[in-house]
């Protein structure tokens, strides 16, 4: 005689997730299944993937959503569904190249356009440039808060990610840009020494966003069209520990709101 299975606990609800990773410059399959393993660890998140923001509707239905993303520019009505998804109580973490959009100029030189100004505000940060993959250090901004109790200051080997702000955030993780690193092959290359985001919060309504600048990888066809052929696989951040720790929180994070709806 077969035990009758025990019901469903109230924490055992589906938590659903939409993830948008596409774009240009870096190797999206990679980061995909990265982040896809990291979803994974807890069985509650169902996740739908996309390659862009245009499915409104699974944004809207979402608990959470998750991008990594270069180049990929929301519609206007994306940019505002997001705003609104947001602004409703809905958690948005972001990563790496989401706020990037990047023009090859005939110069030589890369543009950062503002041609998405509603998602930048969404997201709070517009890029602008980075130099060349060094190492670079992250610095802890608030070592009591949550998300990075425990998190040293660390030197890692990536895009040190120079950008403008566009809201009021609230800094977690940040580093120096030392104002003399090359910056010379991007148009906006006037920044001087100062202090910018890796790891922030930007609330929004009854909702917030949460941005992770860290994360570049790049395989060999991943320039294309600019080049069709790139001769390193570049994994920089993705090498530590540290972004998997960082990524694992921010998931945590991403959930919290669902799961008080228990």
């Amino acid at each position: 005689m077969s035990e009758t299975p025990p019901e469903r606990r109230p924490d055992q609800k589906p938590i659903q997730c939409v993830l948008v990773a596409a774009g240009k410059y870096h190797d999206i399959d990679y980061a995909r299944l990265e982040v896809m393993k990291l979803l994974a660890e807890d069985d509650r998140i169902r996740v739908r993937v996309f390659e862009d923001y245009e499915n409104l509707d699974a944004i809207k239905n979402a608990d959470f959503l998750v991008s990594y993303t270069c180049d990929v520019q929301p519609s206007p009505a994306a940019q505002t569904t997001i705003q609104d998804f947001v602004n409703g109580g809905g958690r948005y973490f972001a990563l790496h190249g989401t706020n990037a959009v990047l023009r090859f100029l005939e110069s030589g030189l890369v543009d950062a356009p503002d041609e998405m100004p509603v998602f930048a505000d969404t997201l709070g940060t517009r890029f602008l440039s980075h130099p060349p993959i060094i190492p670079f250090t992250v610095d802890n901004a608030q070592p009591d808060h949550p998300l990075v109790k425990g998190i040293p200051s660390f030197e890692t080997t990536d895009e040190q990610y120079l950008v403008e702000t566009r809201a009021e955030l609230d800094v977690l993780l940040d580093t120096e840009y030392n104002g003399e690193d090359d910056i010379s092959g991007f148009v906006h290359s006037d920044i001087k020494k100062s202090r910018h985001p890796v790891f922030y919060i930007r609330r929004m309504g009854e909702g917030a966003v949460l941005y992770l600048t860290m994360g570049h990888c790049r395989g060999h066809y991943d320039m294309e069209p600019v080049l069709d052929w790139w001769p390193e696989v570049d994994r920089s951040g993705w090498q530590q520990p540290i972004i998997y720790d960082l990524l694992r929180r921010g998931i945590g994070w991403s959930c919290e709101a669902a799961i008080a709806k228990f």
